[in-house]
């Protein structure tokens, strides 16, 4: 009784000081944050930056207000959120398909690794010429872009993670005469979710360069747009208005990949 209660105190203690390392981590964070944005307001005020080029955070919250009232900034925002939670979609399902299919037979793995490898090391973003003329000059290049820049690395990570699954499990469950298709749906798949959402965290921001840099070549909509029009019309506020927004959402989406993470961790512990 009296060991049970000693656990019990270390456990306590263990838990209260995981949530005071928490606490101090949010503390630091939040104080990173104020002090950015307070020395970059204070810069601007004083001009020890230059305030044309570098703007304030209060003149780019002014900018922010004026937009949201006139309903401009809604619409840019909306269109880039669409382009790039459907590029960061479609590129990691189409990099897990072709994951399994290269899992699923050798021959095909063989043929198609070293241009895995070759299409890996090439600038995706030098592809936007083509697609455009491909594609056309519309929302679906820039969806292309969006999906193109993460689909290889998706499959790369994800087909070497199907590789990894332990071949001893394997092999007991061909003893039992599954399939491949039982093998990979009761086994290899499952051992895989680990990875292809720890892949979703890349592809959050591969999917955001893509559509921005879609938007910056073909679109008239969109937070690329706004950052390529406040250039050229010499407009810094717009534009690190724009990269503000683009953080802001790419932190969100961020996050909810790690909410996703942890539910899947968690599962994997109690299965």
């Amino acid at each position: 009784m009296k060991q049970k209660t000693t656990t019990d105190l270390l456990h306590k203690n263990y838990i209260n000081e995981l949530k005071k390392e928490k606490r101090w981590v949010r503390f630091y964070q939040l104080l990173i944050f104020f002090l950015f944005f307070g020395l970059w307001e204070m810069a601007g005020q004083r001009e020890w930056i230059d305030p044309l080029l570098f703007s304030a955070p209060s003149k780019i919250w002014e900018l922010f207000v004026t937009k949201m009232n006139d309903g401009t900034l809604i619409s840019h925002i909306g269109t880039t959120l669409f382009e790039t939670i459907l590029g960061f979609i479609l590129g990691t399902l189409l990099g897990t398909i072709l994951a399994a299919i290269l899992w699923w037979s050798n021959r095909i793995s063989k043929i198609l690794d070293p241009y895995l490898v070759i299409l890996n090391a090439m600038p995706k973003v030098a592809l936007g010429p083509i697609l455009i003329v491909a594609l056309g000059p519309g929302f679906v290049s820039i969806i292309a872009m969006g999906t193109i820049i993460s689909v290889i690395i998706t499959t790369i990570v994800v087909y070497t993670s199907f590789k990894e699954v332990d071949a001893n499990y394997l092999k007991v469950l061909k003893t039992f005469d599954a399939t491949k298709w039982q093998l990979f749906k009761e086994a290899v798949l499952p051992a895989s979710y680990p990875t292809i959402v720890s892949s979703l965290k890349v592809n959050v921001g591969l999917s955001w360069v893509g559509v921005i840099v879609g938007e910056f070549l073909v679109s008239a909509r969109g937070l690329g747009y706004l950052i390529i029009y406040g250039f050229q019309v010499f407009n810094f506020t717009l534009v690190l208005l724009s990269l503000l927004i683009i953080a802001f959402f790419a932190t969100i989406m961020y996050q909810v990949v790690e909410l996703l993470e942890k539910r899947v961790v968690k599962s994997e512990k109690r299965g």
